[in-house]
């Protein structure tokens, strides 16, 4: 918790911008937090299922909401620059292999 909030704190002050998957829950919220508390923009991109059991955060920069996950990682990957992982699960590890993936396939999907 501690190593995404000091992220989070480096991301707002170096003038980045956090593009995430949108939930208000866990190690990605309170990396949101962090940034949002230092004057950071985040976007949030969550699929309409999160949304529906209230897990999507309600203070982001911007937030969208799209149908599948795969439309997720498809816009995560067209609105950011790079990519972290943090301490996660298996969809935290299928994201990052997936855009791990794409970029080795030039920009697909």
């Amino acid at each position: 918790m501690a190593g995404a909030k000091a992220l989070g704190k480096v991301i707002a002050e170096t003038d980045r911008v956090l593009v995430y998957g949108g939930a208000k829950v866990g190690l990605m919220g309170a990396l949101a937090d962090s940034v949002l508390a230092g004057g950071g923009k985040v976007i949030g991109v969550v699929p309409r299922a999160l949304v529906e059991k209230k897990v999507a955060h309600d203070s982001l920069t911007e937030l969208h909401v799209v149908s599948s996950m795969h439309e997720r990682k498809q816009m995560m990957a067209e609105l950011a620059d790079a990519f972290i992982a943090m301490p996660g699960g298996l969809g935290t590890l299928e994201e990052f292999f997936e855009m791990w993936t794409w970029a080795q396939l030039a920009g697909c999907p």
